[in-house]
């Protein structure tokens, strides 16, 4: 069994939060890493799972069922199924208030699901759950950063025997997200080819910034409907919008997001990658290593450090950077070379954006070393267990 990285948070949240909610896309681990938790718990522990007939009958009055298991941990899986539930566990917490009365597991963002917009401000803790971290891989026998990165982060994808069983499993996740779950999740109704036509689009743009009007003219619908469909893959957890970072300059910036896909062995598939030899010969391998560096980033921030990217009309460019208040703590370019070369552009971003803590991010395991005082030349596995951590307190 491969620990979490929020196998403890879990149990610390639970402590203190009436509710806790795990979100993260399907078949990333909320449901094992809630059923981990819940054999260890102390409390005795209902398990409903929304997706199961049985179990949506044992709801049918949810609010008298669930009334007589105020000295359990409930905990509800795939709660998005049934948003009315949401009004309910605000009226239960404020009847009975005590930390760890519910655990409940979301595929989908509760800002987009229809009647979920009853607020648990005060009641309730996300943990947003995720596809593997590498974090969380170091050490296990068969990690290395290659493999990882091709085949990404879902645990069954991550576990496959083969390759070619990699290939078999994202063909059926895909297919079954696309044709079935998107319409399921959100309680909404839409075209399957033409979200099939978008979600190859997507990957054949992976990286590039974000416009709704040649989508739609491509797809030949209008740019509302794309940016509904769009809104709905990021609030599905599929796609990451890194919007960009203004700062006070008198220069012209750009103010488009960039579009990427958050699991990087679902971008390869998409794109007919099916080895990781093969990757590397591929026009897209460099934006494919900048979307997973971004990603295995993004996943270890808290939320009070968001990403951005910065670019300036001309052409300057800064593919991440944190920031903490208004500040950049950390400006970061990613390269796939090993021997990466400092541009005019880069060195203008950091004038620019006057940080400290600078880094090129490069592909394989480089030995990092400093060029002058204000840059460094790492591999992200020396960035993700020694640079961040310290940036981030």
């Amino acid at each position: 069994m491969i620990g979490r990285m929020y196998d403890k948070q879990i149990a610390t949240m639970l402590k203190q939060f009436p509710v806790v909610c795990l979100l993260g896309p399907r078949q990333s681990g909320k449901t094992t890493a809630a059923k981990l938790y819940a054999a260890s718990s102390q409390k005795p522990v209902l398990y409903l799972d929304m997706e199961s007939p049985a179990d949506a009958r044992r709801l049918g009055d949810a609010e008298y069922t669930l009334k007589q298991y105020t000295d359990h941990l409930v905990i509800i899986d795939e709660i998005q199924f049934r948003p009315e539930l949401f009004p309910l566990l605000r009226h239960l917490v404020d009847d009975h208030r005590k930390p760890g009365r519910f655990l409940i597991l979301g595929s989908a963002s509760p800002e987009l699901v229809k009647g979920a917009s009853e607020s648990l401000a005060g009641r309730i803790y996300y943990i947003d759950t995720t596809p593997f971290n590498a974090i969380e891989l170091q050490g296990q026998k068969n990690f290395t950063q290659t493999r990882h990165w091709f085949r990404g982060g879902f645990p069954d994808a991550w576990l496959a025997r083969t390759d070619a069983a990699w290939l078999n499993w994202m063909d059926g996740f895909s297919r079954t997200f696309v044709e079935r779950d998107l319409n399921n999740l959100f309680g909404v109704s839409f075209s399957g080819p033409l979200m099939h036509k978008l979600w190859h689009m997507l990957a054949h743009q992976h990286g590039g910034l974000w416009n709704a009007q040649s989508f739609a003219k491509g797809l030949d619908v209008s740019s509302t409907t794309i940016n509904r469909y769009v809104d709905y893959l990021q609030g599905a957890f599929m796609i990451r919008k890194l919007q960009p970072f203004y700062i006070n300059s008198r220069k012209r910036l750009v103010k488009t997001p960039k579009v990427y896909f958050r699991d990087s062995g679902m971008l390869h598939y998409l794109l007919d990658i099916h080895s990781s030899s093969r990757l590397q010969l591929h026009p897209v391998v460099g934006y494919s290593w900048e979307g997973y560096v971004i990603e295995q980033i993004c996943q270890l921030l808290p939320h009070r450090v968001p990403p951005y990217f910065y670019r300036t009309q001309d052409g300057s460019e800064m593919d991440l950077v944190l920031v903490k208040g208004d500040k950049p703590i950390a400006c970061i370019e990613i390269k796939t070379t090993d021997a990466p070369t400092v541009s005019r552009g880069m060195r203008e971003s950091m004038a620019d954006l006057a940080c400290k803590h600078n880094y090129i991010i490069v592909g394989g395991v480089p030995k990092s070393f400093n060029i002058g005082k204000d840059l460094c030349i790492l591999g992200l596995n020396d960035f993700l267990n020694r640079h961040l951590p310290k940036l981030l307190k």
